[in-house]
Formats: C-alpha cells, sequence, structure tokens
C-alpha cells in the first residue's frame, strides 16, 4: 500500500509540474512564435481597459511611470520644442525614453510603449541634430530618389541615437493649395516628384526582404524607425488634438469626436494632455454598444503588430551606442594600435587630432575618414539650389568667388541666424531665432572661415541700399575692390481675394 501511495504520489507531482510549466509558457512573450499568433494571444489576455490603452498616445509633460502603469498607455510623443531640458544630449533623451518605457513595461502584461517624435527634415527637435532642408526644398533634386533615400537612413539613425524608433515623417500629401498647413512639410503640387520622393521611406524604415508577405510592417534593425502612417503599412494615426477639431468650435461634442474618429479607422489618437477624457469617452461608447468590440481588436492588434515587428517585446530599452550619430560629421575607422593613443583624450581633442594628422598624412592609408550627415545636407543643398544668372554673361561670371579680396560685405538679417537659416520645424514648432539653440555653421561663419586670412569681412544686418552703392563706388569705408554679397531669405506674403 505504501508503495502504491508513493507511485501516486510521484505521479501527482509530475503531472503538477508539467501543469505548471505549461502555465508559465506564454506564447505572445516567445518571439519564435509567429507574429500574428502573438498578437491573437495577447490580445486575448487584455482587458478593455487596457486596449483603450494602447490607443492612446500621450505628450512627455504629462507622461510618468505610474500614468503609463495603470492606464497601460501605448504611446508617448514630443510635440515640437518638447525635451527633457534645455539643450538635452542624446544622452538625456534616453534615458528619459527609457524611464518611460520601463513605467510601461511595469504593467500587468509587460506592453512596451512606443515613443514618437516629428522628425520632419533630419532630427528637427533636437539640439546639434543634423537639419536638412525643408521637404519643399528637395523638391529640386527629385531626379535623385537615392539622395533622399539616404537622407531618411540618415535620420532614422540620428533619431534611434536618441532611444527613438517612431517618426511622424513622411508627409506626402500632395499639397495643391497653400492655405493648407502641412504645404511646409509637403514635397510637391506635382504628384510625380512627391512619389519620387517617397524614397525616403525605405531609407527610414530599411528595405523590406523580397520574401515578406505583403501588407505586413517591417522596420530593419535597430538603426531604423518606423515612419508615420498613411505611409507606413502599420496603424492609422491622428494629429495633435486632432479630433477635437472635428467639431465646431473644436471640443464642443467630444463624445461624438471620439466615435467619429475611432469608426473612421483611426486607430492610435494623439490626446497629448486631455487623455483621461478620451479614455473614459470611448470606454462608455464601446459599453453601449455605438462602437463594436471588433473594432478596439482591429485597431489594437494593428498596434501590438507593429511593437512586435519592431522587436520593442524583446528589446524595450535602448542602449547608448548610437549616441554620437547625432549631428554626425564623419566616421573615423582606427585600428586597433592607434586606441591607447586616443582613448585618454577628450573627444573634441581627438577630433582636432586625427584632423591635423590627416593634414599631414601621418594617418596609415587604411584609416578612413568618412564625411556623415552633415556633409549630406551641404550636398542636398547644392543639389536643390538653382542658379539663375552669373554675372553679364559666359565669359564674365561672378562666382565663384574669389577667396582672396581686401574686404567682402555681408548683409541680410539671414546672414547670421542659424534659426533663420534652417526654418520651420526646428527645435521648436515655428522655428526660432538666433544662434543660441542648436549648433551650425551660419553663412557668416561659413564666409569668414572660407576666405583668405588677409580677407576683412565686413557685417551689417540691415545696411541702407544707397548708402552701399555709394560707399562701394568711393574710397570710403570698404574701398575698393569689395565684394558685395546680400544674404536674403524669401519670404512669400499670399493674399487671396476670395470670390
Amino acid at each position: 500500500m505504501a508503495r502504491v501511495s508513493l507511485s501516486l504520489v510521484a505521479m501527482l507531482l509530475v503531472w503538477w509540474w508539467v501543469a505548471m510549466v505549461k502555465a508559465e509558457y506564454i506564447k505572445y512573450k516567445d518571439p519564435q512564435q509567429p507574429v500574428a499568433v502573438r498578437v491573437g494571444d495577447l490580445l486575448g489576455r487584455m482587458t478593455l481597459q487596457e486596449k483603450i490603452g494602447q490607443m492612446v498616445q500621450i505628450d512627455r509633460s504629462v507622461a510618468n511611470v505610474n500614468t503609463l502603469k495603470t492606464y497601460s498607455i501605448g504611446s508617448v510623443l514630443s510635440g515640437g520644442g518638447s525635451a527633457p531640458l534645455p539643450e538635452a544630449s542624446a544622452e538625456d533623451w534616453v534615458n528619459m525614453i527609457n524611464g518611460f518605457q520601463k513605467g510601461a513595461l511595469s504593467n500587468r502584461l509587460g506592453i512596451p510603449m512606443i515613443y514618437g517624435i516629428d522628425a520632419v527634415h533630419g532630427h528637427n527637435n533636437v539640439y546639434n541634430a543634423t537639419i536638412f532642408r525643408i521637404m519643399l526644398g528637395l523638391e529640386l533634386p527629385g531626379k535623385d530618389p537615392e539622395l533622399v533615400r539616404r537622407i531618411g537612413a540618415a535620420t532614422a539613425l540620428e533619431v534611434r541615437a536618441t532611444g527613438i524608433p517612431y517618426v511622424f515623417a513622411p508627409c506626402i500629401a500632395v499639397c495643391r493649395d497653400p492655405r493648407w498647413g502641412r504645404c511646409y512639410e509637403s514635397y510637391s503640387e506635382d504628384h510625380r516628384i512627391v512619389q519620387e520622393m517617397t524614397e525616403i521611406i525605405p531609407g527610414l524604415q530599411g528595405d523590406i526582404p523580397a520574401n515578406s508577405r505583403k501588407g505586413v510592417p517591417y522596420v530593419g534593425g535597430n538603426k531604423k524607425v518606423a515612419a508615420c502612417a498613411k505611409h507606413f503599412v502599420g496603424f492609422c494615426h491622428i494629429r495633435w488634438e486632432g479630433i477635437d477639431r472635428i467639431t465646431s468650435p473644436p471640443h464642443s461634442n467630444y463624445t461624438y469626436s471620439v466615435q467619429a474618429s475611432i469608426l473612421a479607422g483611426i486607430d492610435m489618437v494623439m490626446v497629448p494632455v486631455n487623455y483621461s477624457e478620451f479614455i473614459n469617452d470611448l470606454l462608455y461608447l464601446v459599453k453601449s454598444n455605438v462602437i463594436p468590440m471588433d473594432r478596439i481588436d482591429d485597431a489594437v492588434g494593428r498596434i501590438l503588430l507593429v511593437k512586435f515587428t519592431m522587436g520593442l517585446f524583446e528589446n524595450p530599452l535602448s542602449d547608448l551606442s548610437l549616441v554620437n550619430e547625432l549631428g554626425s560629421q564623419c566616421y573615423v575607422h582606427l585600428p586597433k594600435n592607434y586606441l591607447p593613443k586616443f582613448n585618454a583624450l577628450p573627444f573634441k581633442y581627438i577630433k582636432v587630432l586625427i584632423n591635423c594628422m590627416y593634414l599631414l598624412t601621418t594617418m596609415d592609408n587604411h584609416i578612413d575618414i568618412i564625411p556623415a550627415h552633415r556633409d549630406l545636407a551641404r550636398e542636398a543643398v547644392r543639389k536643390s539650389l538653382v542658379l539663375l544668372k552669373n554675372g553679364k554673361n559666359e565669359t564674365n561670371p561672378v562666382l565663384p568667388l574669389p577667396k582672396k579680396v581686401p574686404k567682402i560685405l555681408v548683409a541680410g538679417s539671414h546672414a547670421d541666424n542659424l534659426g533663420y537659416q534652417c526654418g520651420g520645424w526646428t527645435i521648436a514648432w515655428q522655428g526660432f531665432s538666433g544662434n543660441n539653440y542648436t549648433r551650425g555653421t551660419t553663412i557668416l561663419g561659413a564666409i569668414k572661415s572660407t576666405v583668405d586670412s588677409s580677407t576683412e569681412v565686413i557685417y551689417l544686418e540691415n545696411p541702407d541700399v544707397k548708402e552701399l552703392v555709394t560707399r562701394s563706388t568711393s574710397a570710403g569705408d570698404f574701398g575698393r575692390p569689395c565684394i558685395l554679397i546680400v544674404v536674403v531669405a524669401l519670404i512669400l506674403s499670399l493674399r487671396l481675394k476670395l470670390l
């Protein structure tokens, strides 16, 4: 009898152990499972409140660990100019986003959030990032889609350097009416040019493998980012407080706005501050059967599909391995025998030393100095400029200017102003004025660094034209010969008469 009892106990223990192993196995946490299986398994475990939380994107200014955990928030964003602190470094961004991510991962099911930002012409909200020409300015090299692809790849790398996997770009709408605010983000009114410029998408996301199933989102590793719908086969997203503006005046019937937007196919809603009202209204609409549960599952399924595809469940936290890519000016590949010589030096001295060694040809031939993102930005500018006239005729050109002349006058409010030079959507929504909000080279600074050391460069922000003409034809303050460079910013003032 004792033997039978021991055998029975042993069998029960084995059965219990197998049952525990099976109970601990969770399909959505297994990266070997097909993505569709993982999405279905996780959806089946989620409550309605958790599903609605995944459909919410809030601004980083109201995000905290408790909010992300309590509401199972699906996404956080940085609105225009919203940064961890002034002149935040790549490390500051990574640390902030990882802090938010840890809050999201502490929810019941450990679902990571996805962080997003506007990267409209480069990583334009971030201090020291490479700023490319605005999209309308890139229209001119539209016959060079490979250039646009490289801009996308550089932008993706700098965005990833700050720990961000998701960008609200590109805007591939065809702008035909300049009254539309997003015209500034559009490439052209010509749909053929816009079509060519969509080459930026594989630059941002990576090339889709030949064997990839159509309709399934793809992001090619931790140096690429998810571009924003509708340009990205993922989930549909709406603009900052966009549903508030469905009614006039805005927010006058918010419950209707929530209903209309979700039933129209919007999966994730940017409710940067007023997220609790959106959650409560959507919860009410689903419980009242106004919005079917199938629609919620459809939306959340696509959101989870993107997160699984991007590898956020396996690698939710960012590291600091890419921080030097932000605003990168060159890559320097050094052999091992050089490393002891440089490791003890501050980075700024390393750059100076490398440049000197390179110029003096004391470096080994196999050391590569490869121009990176800022040279790419210069290339884009060069290729998109149009020279309308160069002097009186071909035999008497004005350009290129000689580097060695007695004096050069640089004039214009945009000559020594990084903010005006970079334009809107730089650091803040409307851009900025001055040279204190990011790093770069002004037009005046570039001229000073290019001309001969004996050339005197004179800068006048708003000179009187008549006075300039008088001075340039006399032996006055400037003397002769004198080259006059007038830096002008084109400001279009469009007055529409409504008939």
